[in-house]
């Protein structure tokens, strides 16, 4: 692979990481979204090739065996996650820096595959309670996924001591200064 820098995000589902990464995406050029590959269905608006790369199971099988990934995992039964190695060729390659929006595992793993080329931020909500209420109010889940999803975020913040730092995202406009400062941080680097 070529050369270049890699800024992990990571967090419990609802925590505003998606947010975050967008407004960074926005407020710097040099950063390129690396579309993960997933075989859940699009929720909402997303779009197969901008948002995720929306694989059949056996496509992404068929990608694992042909070793296509930087690392991948099943998060839920059935439910796949993986970065594709030619995504992040193809950033690399436009001279840019890789942005990375993935579970909590998957950063753990990134930040192990790509070690000091990577900045790894894992992003907490402030409470357990308002990590519920943001997944509720953005009304694309069902009751079912809110309780597995809470349920998973408790131990999905025991990982966060894996990360380079911790962001806690309280409130938005802090969450956004903070997240510019440890990227440019990292590019000055």
């Amino acid at each position: 692979m070529a050369s270049g820098k890699v800024f992990i995000f990571s967090a419990p589902s609802g925590s505003g990481k998606t947010t975050i990464v967008h407004h960074l995406l926005k407020k710097n050029p040099h950063l390129t979204f690396s579309i993960s590959a997933t075989t859940r269905q699009p929720r909402g608006k997303e779009v197969h090739g901008k948002d995720y790369y929306f694989l059949k199971p056996e496509e992404f099988k068929a990608k694992i065996d042909a070793d296509a990934f930087v690392e991948f995992e099943q998060v839920y039964e059935g439910l796949y996650y993986g970065t594709l190695k030619s995504e992040i060729e193809r950033i690399w390659a436009e001279g840019k820096h890789v942005v990375l929006d993935v579970d909590v595992q998957g950063g753990v793993n990134l930040k192990k595959y790509f070690g000091d080329k990577a900045l790894a931020v894992f992003i907490q909500p402030p409470s357990i309670e308002e990590l519920e209420n943001r997944l509720r109010c953005r009304q694309t889940d069902t009751e079912e996924s809110i309780q597995e999803r809470v349920s998973k975020a408790a131990s999905e913040m025991e990982y966060s001591c894996q990360f380079d730092t911790i962001l806690i995202n309280d409130t938005l406009e802090h969450a956004f200064e903070e997240a510019e400062r440890l990227v440019q941080e990292k590019i000055d680097n």
